[in-house]
């Protein structure tokens, strides 16, 4: 998968090698313990790293179209996650909240595209979320912004990364992969991005359907709801269509609705086998309705009606009300278990993040530098890559 990026022998054996590093026992997976452990020079791995010259998107783009073709991918998942730092000198590290450590803390937030299936997935993408703190055009104190513009020129950060919204880098990183000729598959994610309407209409002007989680505050119009027009007075422009009341929360719509029309789905089967479920089989009870979501920045049809989508709701039977809330422009025709499993889909983010972290060390880069950083998590990436290969094709041969 270096094919393309890495053009010399030396870089190549280079390359190979740090992927072996990553890939062999040991708590940590920075350069030097990794090195101590492979019986070599460190500088070799840090030249790799920090000053040689391969291009990691292509990289990245290679791993990407090997996992179309051996994962089969149902859907992309967009989450982010939290790399914890003690110093204040690692590329866009700053005091912000993070859903790793579960607080505000001191840390770098990465945002990740994956490739996933239930059976198999691949972190493909990842940008590096740039805080305010970290860009000095957002700054107006001249003394503070020169002090953020030597820490840019430090970790080596050109004019063009400032600070971007997670999900306009989500959004960005989809552009990116459907370049890289992959195929237009659903999204999907958390709150943290379905509640963006910006990241909806983003994903809907491209073409991608999606299953978002969303807050059930949020607000939606039930179809049955019809705006009117006004008469017109003789003056003025005339009245355009309009809802004639306010739209509702869309927990008072799944409330409306009622624990009744909630029905028992099977998403999945996992590992925890008991004599009450012996096939360990992952089931809850959900109901969905066709809403129109309503929000000023959303574009109507001709009619002055908002478009249509699902809303779905979890609502476990031992459960006083719903649990979570999903927006989907899947088509009307798909059923309510295929719903179901592609909202559900996002656990393949905690097991890649959990893998990549305490196995492959995606979090112990040390280096100072934003190309380093993205080398290494490309490499890591890699490494997960061929573990993949390896458990969906027990037989592959073993690396030399």
């Amino acid at each position: 998968m270096l094919d393309g990026a890495v053009h010399r022998c030396d870089q190549q054996d280079k390359g190979e090698l740090y992927v072996r590093g990553l890939l062999t026992d040991g708590a940590r997976k920075s350069m030097q313990p990794m090195a101590e452990r492979l019986g070599v020079d460190h500088q070799r791995l840090q030249q790799f790293i920090t000053s040689s010259t391969w291009d990691y998107q292509v990289v990245r783009a290679n791993i990407a179209r090997w996992a179309a073709e051996a994962i089969d991918p149902a859907s992309y998942v967009i989450d982010d996650s939290g790399f914890p730092k003690n110093g204040v000198t690692s590329p866009f590290v700053a005091r912000q909240y993070s859903g790793t450590l579960g607080k505000t803390g001191n840390c770098q937030i990465a945002v990740s595209v994956q490739l996933a299936t239930d059976t198999a997935s691949a972190a493909v993408d990842w940008r590096l979320f740039c805080p305010a703190a970290w860009d000095d055009t957002t700054i107006t104190d001249p003394q503070r912004a020169a002090i953020v513009v030597a820490k840019r020129d430090r970790a080596a950060i050109t004019d063009d990364i400032r600070h971007r919204e997670k999900w306009r880098l989500a959004l960005d990183m989809l552009d990116e992969i459907i370049a890289w000729g992959l195929p237009k598959l659903p999204v999907t994610s958390d709150s943290g991005y379905g509640d963006a309407t910006g990241f909806r209409l983003g994903l809907t002007a491209r073409g991608l359907p999606y299953a978002v989680q969303v807050d059930p505050t949020a607000t939606a119009y039930p179809t049955t709801e019809v705006p009117v027009t006004a008469p017109y007075g003789g003056r003025g422009r005339r009245p355009r269509p309009a809802y004639p009341d306010p739209p509702v929360t869309l927990k008072h719509l799944v409330l409306a609705a009622g624990r009744a029309t909630a029905r028992p789905v099977t998403w999945r089967h996992g590992s925890r086998h008991t004599p009450d479920n012996p096939t360990a089989a992952m089931r809850s009870h959900f109901l969905r309705l066709r809403v129109r979501p309503a929000n000023r920045d959303i574009p109507r049809n001709i009619d002055g009606t908002l478009p249509e989508e699902w809303l779905l709701a979890e609502w476990p039977p031992d459960a006083v009300e719903p649990v979570k809330y999903w927006l989907s422009t899947m088509p009307t025709r798909t059923s309510l278990t295929a719903l179901v499993r592609l909202a559900k889909l996002r656990w393949r983010v905690e097991h890649d993040y959990r893998e990549l972290k305490t196995g492959l060390g995606i979090d112990h880069f040390e280096g100072r530098s934003l190309t380093g950083w993205h080398r290494h998590v490309t490499l890591t990436v890699l490494a997960q890559a061929f573990a993949t290969h390896l458990r969906l094709d027990p037989k592959a041969d073993a690396p030399a």
